[in-house]
């Protein structure tokens, strides 16, 4: 395994999901995302890492708290083919939670739950966007979803 702690000024980037059972979380993110688990699920907590390059850890965090509302922070999967990916993650085990696509700016996404009913978007950036370097992906406004 290649992968290397994300960092921030300070230490290191870590995304946290709640979910009810550890082992159906592993298997919705790791094949969503291209990650793997590493070590065993240790009481309440099992970490995710890319299979193969950078990325910032995913851990998923065990709890017997019921989702409530909408979240408040949530992942972003950026693709260049929307509905391709979104029938990919709902065959994974995804809700659709939007029937139709949401377009803003020249991006257009779906919302999308995971198996626990924590929100994330599945987006499709304007043409374009792919063919920036990532330094000027962002001199634009990019959408707050």
């Amino acid at each position: 395994m290649n992968w290397q702690p994300h960092p921030y000024s300070r230490g290191e980037l870590v995304a946290v999901i709640d979910c009810a059972d550890l082992d159906r979380a592993a298997r919705f993110w790791t094949a969503v995302l291209g990650y793997t688990a590493i070590g065993d699920a240790e009481g309440i907590y099992q970490a995710l890492v890319p299979a193969d390059g950078p990325g910032i850890q995913v851990l998923l965090q065990r709890t017997a708290d019921a989702k409530q509302g909408k979240n408040r922070v949530h992942l972003d999967l950026r693709t260049r083919d929307l509905e391709a990916e979104v029938s990919r993650v709902t065959a994974l085990g995804a809700t659709a939670l939007t029937s139709l696509p949401v377009s803003e700016d020249g991006w257009t996404w779906h919302v999308l739950a995971d198996p626990d009913g924590n929100e994330f978007c599945v987006l499709q950036p304007p043409p374009q966007y792919f063919l920036k370097d990532v330094g000027q992906r962002f001199s634009t406004a990019t959408p707050i979803m």
